[in-house]
């Protein structure tokens, strides 16, 4: 044989020899099955097991079991503690988030029929048609509407303290004379008939703290 034939088949030989082992090394082996994920498990909410510092611990503890007693109260990380005892020249309105205890407290007036004397102090709660004053207990912030006072928000009273709220239009509002100046002005705040009224100025952002379903504990605990 030709020696530059026998060359040429020796080294197409080995070219065919290496295409065959690639080709066995490159075939896919048996597939192994992925294991699945996992996902992370969900660390639950911490609430707030103590009152926040502007907060009585009385006071707190009557609202979260208020909170616990009332199953309508869908919002559950989040309450409303009015403290009746301070003055209306104090901040006695108090949004707890009960995840991470923050806290944001605002002025807050009181109904005449609490204070006919306009002391700036409560005396005396009423659940009264007619009596134009505040009343005590728990409250469910209802829907939102627009009335003689802009923008407010309806109260459903869930205690027999408050359960005349709705029928006495006792609601959530704006007003001028719950503004700070008023403070600083005459010592208090203005009246209202039995309403909770916050400032203009920050009525907003209360509405949009508390929304629908929330808890508003009013009190005065004297301690």
């Amino acid at each position: 044989m030709n020696p530059d034939r026998r060359r040429f088949l020796l080294s197409a030989s080995v070219l065919v020899a290496g295409a065959v082992g690639t080709a066995r090394a490159s075939a896919p082996g048996p597939m192994r099955a992925l294991k699945p994920m996992v996902p992370a498990t969900p660390v639950a909410p911490v609430q707030t097991p103590t009152p926040p510092a502007l907060v009585k611990p009385a006071l707190f503890a009557q609202a979260r079991a208020a909170l616990e007693r009332h199953p309508q109260i869908v919002n559950r990380h989040r309450m409303a503690l009015v403290d009746f005892a301070a003055p209306s020249s104090e901040l006695r309105l108090h949004i707890v988030n009960l995840l991470d205890g923050t806290t944001t407290s605002y002025l807050v007036a009181h109904g005449s029929g609490s204070d006919p004397d306009h002391s700036g102090w409560l005396e005396r709660f009423s659940n009264a048609p007619g009596s134009n004053a505040s009343c005590s207990g728990a409250f469910l912030t209802a829907d939102p509407y627009v009335g003689k006072h802009g923008p407010s928000q309806r109260l459903q009273g869930l205690d027999p303290t408050n359960d005349n709220a709705m029928s006495r239009a006792i609601v959530l509002h704006g007003a001028w004379y719950a503004e700070p100046t008023l403070v600083g002005a005459r010592g208090k705040l203005g009246r209202s008939q039995g309403c909770f009224a916050v400032g203009d100025s920050v009525r907003s952002q209360v509405m949009a703290q508390l929304g629908r379903g929330s808890l508003i504990y009013a009190a005065k605990l004297v301690v």
